[in-house]
């Protein structure tokens, strides 16, 4: 969720500042992000279930990372657009498996398990934004989004453990 904060907050920004299509485009990022998030939320059930579970969190986390790599090495507008489309695609179905997955838990309860997730994952939806505008003041916008991408890299990574399928 941390991913979904930071474009939530920061895509418009990105495309003002980095990007600088002027006028009414800004919002061209934000909503190639929507765009495909809430379509790979309607097909997501569809994707994992043609995929498995564990692929379909391996190629979220791929797509996320190399959405933002594609939006900060190439920030141009056309670029920067498929991206920021890539990266909704990929955020898109992470948090509803995972919220599946808590459900199914064996270890505790499934009430229990969804309540950690959801407490981990909204203070990482707070807390995110935040960080990676403190990172964009030392640093930049640019460099606090691929930090964004390794944690798309990390979703990949933690899924290879995953014992479900």
């Amino acid at each position: 969720m941390i991913c979904e904060g930071a474009m939530f907050d920061w895509s418009g920004i990105y495309f003002l500042r980095v990007v600088k299509p002027g006028g009414a485009l800004v919002s061209v990022g934000f909503t190639a992000f929507m765009s495909t998030m809430a379509t790979g939320r309607f097909v997501g059930d569809w994707v994992s279930y043609r995929l498995g579970i564990k692929k379909t969190l391996q190629l979220s986390g791929i797509l996320t990372a190399s959405g933002l790599v594609l939006a900060v090495v190439f920030p141009q507008f056309l670029t920067a657009t498929i991206g920021f489309l890539i990266v909704g695609a990929g955020v898109s179905s992470v948090v509803p498996l995972i919220y599946s997955q808590a459900g199914k838990s064996k270890i505790m309860r499934p009430g229990v398990a969804i309540a950690a997730v959801s407490t981990i994952g909204y203070l990482g939806f707070l807390f995110g934004p935040p960080f990676i505008g403190f990172i964009a003041e030392a640093t930049s916008l640019r460099i606090s989004l691929a930090l964004i991408a390794v944690l798309g890299l990390l979703i990949a990574a933690i899924a290879r453990r995953l014992k479900t399928e």
